[in-house]
């Protein structure tokens, strides 16, 4: 074989490697920190089956490694609520699902998160739910479009009650101020009450048979003069 072909084949079994080490840790960190915000590199090396050094070869910190795999939670997260809240819908019947459906996930990786806020910020926690805050844009202006969702506040700041909400029930559930089977429950009826149309205001209505005016009283004085 020549020296050409060697080196390619060589260079195209690293990189196959390299993809394989990546998805195992990614895998394994996922894993690592849903039990715990505080794993170590090591243990998710070592959960990954891989050493140490190919963990930093790949991810040099932490931060890079919570980065990744917030990326790649965001992506699995994203990928299951397609499945979930398919399109063709009526807004609020996909707005009620997507609610339950991102609980569940979110449940499933609050360590992670909790993590992840700690030690990349919030601003980066919430730019990588950038995909999901998409989808919940769309349906929100879908609901305004039908009528469903409240037109009265900028769809911006609902979205931002929508995030908001998902990761205050996460903090309740972690500090014990909420019931996690409570959870879901009390999300749907706090944002669908939040997202729901404000009711039309009573008209005034004009003269009363009863008033001061129109009343019998006014009858009365009328007469008597």
């Amino acid at each position: 074989m020549p020296a050409t072909s060697n080196a390619q084949h060589h260079d195209t079994r690293r990189r196959a490697d390299a993809e394989r080490n990546i998805a195992a840790i990614l895998d394994a960190g996922l894993a690592c920190f849903a039990t715990n915000p505080d794993v170590t590199m090591i243990a998710v090396a070592r959960a990954a089956g891989v050493g140490r050094v190919t963990l930093y070869a790949h991810f040099p910190s932490r931060q890079a490694l919570l980065e990744a795999l917030m990326a790649h939670a965001i992506t699995q997260a994203n990928q299951a609520l397609e499945l979930e809240t398919p399109d063709g819908q009526p807004a609020s019947q996909a707005l009620a699902q997507l609610i339950s459906s991102s609980w569940r996930v979110l449940d499933r990786h609050r360590s992670l998160l909790a993590a992840a806020t700690r030690e990349l910020g919030l601003a980066r926690v919430r730019k990588h739910h950038d995909q999901v805050l998409d989808r919940v844009d769309r349906l929100i202006q879908q609901g305004q479009d039908e009528g469903s969702v409240r037109s009265d506040l900028p769809r911006s700041w609902l979205v931002t009650t929508f995030y908001s909400l998902m990761h205050a029930a996460a903090d309740e559930v972690d500090t014990g101020r909420l019931p996690q089977a409570a959870a879901a429950n009390a999300l749907q009826a706090t944002l669908l009450s939040a997202l729901a149309p404000t009711p039309p205001s009573n008209p005034v209505t004009g003269g009363s048979s009863r008033s001061p005016k129109g009343g019998r009283a006014g009858q009365r004085s009328r007469a008597g003069g």
